[in-house]
Formats: C-alpha cells, structure tokens, sequence
C-alpha cells in the first residue's frame, strides 16, 4: 500500500514501456496522472517531459453560449494554455482533425476561428449543420468530449510540441460521457496511437475504468507478440484504492482479477443492446476461463458449456472478434450474430454460476 506519489514514482520505474491501468471511478487514476506528471517534471528541471491527454485538457474548452444575443454567436471557446502556441498547425490544415473526427461519423461540420494575433491560437470552435449559413449550434456532451479527443490526436503529430516533450505520453479515461458505440472506436485510435509512437517514447500509459476499453485495448495489444511487437512491451495493471491506500497488481498472473467486471459488462449491454464489439469480451472471457484451466482453444470451453457445433461456432466466434473484422464496422449485432452472443453467453452464465 502507498501512497499516490509513491505510486507514481514505481510506476515510472517500471521497465515496461506500454502500461494499461484499469481502475474503478474515484480510485485515483487522475490524483496519479497528475503525481506522475509532476514526478518526471521534477526529474527534468521542472519541464514537462511528456504529454498529456486527462480531465485537464477536457477543461480547456469551454461553451459560451452567447445567451444575450439569442445563441447567434454560440461557440467553443478555448481557453489559453502552452498549446496554443501550435494550433496554428491545426489552423492551416484542419484536416488533421477531420480525419480522426472521421471514424466517428459525425453529424455536424466545424470551422476553426482564429484569434487576432496568430500566436495567440485558436480562440473558439464554431460547429454547424448549414454549410452555406454555418448557422451555429451545440452539440452533445458526447459529441464534445469526441471531438476533444479527436483535437488532441491531432495535435500529437504536430512537430515541436509531441517530438519536444517525447519521453511519454499519459492518456487519462478519453471515454467520459460516451455511449458504447464511440468507446469502441476510441479504443481503436489509442491503438493505432501506440503503434505509431511506441517506439518513439520511453512509456505509453493509459487510465481507463472501462473495463470493455482496458480489455480490449490489452488483447489487442498482447496479441502482437513478434520480436519487437508491442505484445512484449505491454503490461496491464490494476489500481486499488483501500481506505485511501493505493497499490497496483499487474493482471498477468490472474486471469480472473477482471473478469466479473467483464460479465456485468455482457450482461447489461445482452439487456440493453448487443453492439459487435461484445463479442470482443465474450472471447475475451472465454479465453480467461481457458488459460486458468490450462486450455490454448476456447473449443474446450464450448464444449464443456454444451454448445453444439463446436467448432463452427468457434470459429464464427473468432471470425467475429478478429480485429481487422472491426475497423470499418461499429453497428449493433446482426440477429444472427446476437443468437450467438445469447446462446454461448446464457450456457456459460448457467454452467458456472458467475455471481455478478
């Protein structure tokens, strides 16, 4: 047990260089983001050597709401800090949001308004549906934090701010206030993030308490295990917090520290709406159960469950949680694939007797 300075200073001692880190919401994960930003700063002469991505930056926008004049200026604003200073990047070239806005696809266009002095940045975000009267709107707390995501991945491959402070970057829960279809695509662009920067930082590390993200993003991930792939530089942790004490234990040597949360997971969304990704954690937990009873083929499970056609339902399940299988496909489960889903999930749930 430690504190969340102590916390923070193991964690940069860790020797791996990609680091998940799953927690419940009031555990701590953002009073750590903020110990280990302040730990390498004070290792640097007190210069930040990384950069960031948590609640601090979602705090730089704010709505004005322009409530004295109808709405007719409603916007954006955003608010100084020591990134203004490379939003002229964006300015001349918005595309860079675009195209990480793009997966998303939203509902609204943007137009990016300068301040007067160049150097000041990027005073406001105006969105629009009218291209021609770019009458002003606001969109969803959803949609906000989307394109706050989207903003900041853009301005990590801006030169002068990321390849400066270049020995780490810290992501702290991007999915705030997001709806499962829009976690799932976020994981994806924190995948394709690491794969383009890893080899470039000391250390990669992601917060989330959303156990869909943490376990798919540690799949994928843990599945490249070539010489020099990422799946041997990842390790995937879990914070507690006890009474105000914090500890981590790496989830390696137990398959099962996470797998209720998993269930509860399938469980509301098999209540609520069964999206493609699901089936993602359904072998997710498949392949837990296999590794804590020694199996390599989640065929031995659905065996033992008593699902029928073993191996064509295995390899459907593959087929459907193969990530390549999710790049350009974000939709809620076809009626056959939720047959499945149902079948495999409600057979499991019966032969174990999970208590969630």
């Amino acid at each position: 047990m430690s504190g969340v300075n102590e916390i923070a200073e193991e964690l940069n001692k860790l020797s791996d260089s990609i680091i998940l880190i799953y927690a419940l919401n009031s555990s701590g994960k953002t009073r750590l983001s903020v110990a280990y930003k302040d730990f390498t700063k004070a290792s640097n002469e007190g210069k930040h050597s990384g950069v960031y991505y948590n609640a601090y930056s979602e705090d730089l926008f704010v709505w004005d709401n322009d409530e004295e004049n109808d709405n007719e200026n409603l916007k954006l604003t955003v608010l100084p800090s020591s990134l203004s200073q490379f939003h002229s990047f964006l300015i001349e070239d918005d595309e860079m949001v675009r195209e990480k806005l793009e997966p998303y696809f939203p509902k609204y266009d943007f137009k990016l308004n300068q301040h007067q002095n160049p150097e000041d940045g990027i005073e406001s975000i105006t969105f629009f549906v009218d291209e021609k009267s770019q009458s002003p709107i606001k969109i969803s707390r959803g949609e906000e934090r989307i394109f706050v995501w989207c903003f900041f991945l853009a301005l990590f491959e801006v030169d002068g701010w990321a390849d400066q402070q270049n020995a780490h970057i810290l992501i702290d829960d991007p999915v705030s206030s997001l709806d499962e279809h829009n976690i799932f695509i976020t994981t994806r662009s924190i995948l394709e993030l690491i794969k383009a920067n890893y080899l470039k930082k000391e250390k990669i590390i992601v917060f989330t308490h959303h156990i869909g993200l943490f376990s798919i993003l540690a799949t994928w991930l843990k599945s490249d295990d070539s010489k020099g792939g990422v799946g041997r530089l990842t390790k995937t942790v879990i914070l507690k917090n006890k009474d105000g004490e914090l500890s981590f234990k790496g989830t390696n040597s137990d398959v099962f520290l996470y797998h209720l949360h998993l269930l509860q997971t399938l469980q509301e969304a098999k209540n609520e709406q069964l999206y493609k990704y699901h089936m993602v954690l359904l072998r997710q937990v498949l392949e837990n159960i296999n590794s804590f009873i020694g199996s390599r083929k989640i065929g031995r499970i659905l065996t033992d469950i008593g699902v029928e056609e073993v191996d064509q339902k295995a390899d459907e399940i593959n087929s459907l949680s193969h990530q390549q299988a999710f790049k350009y496909q974000f939709s809620e489960m076809s009626q056959v694939e939720e047959e499945l889903f149902i079948d495999v999930f409600d057979k499991l749930m019966a032969k174990y007797n999970f208590k969630i």
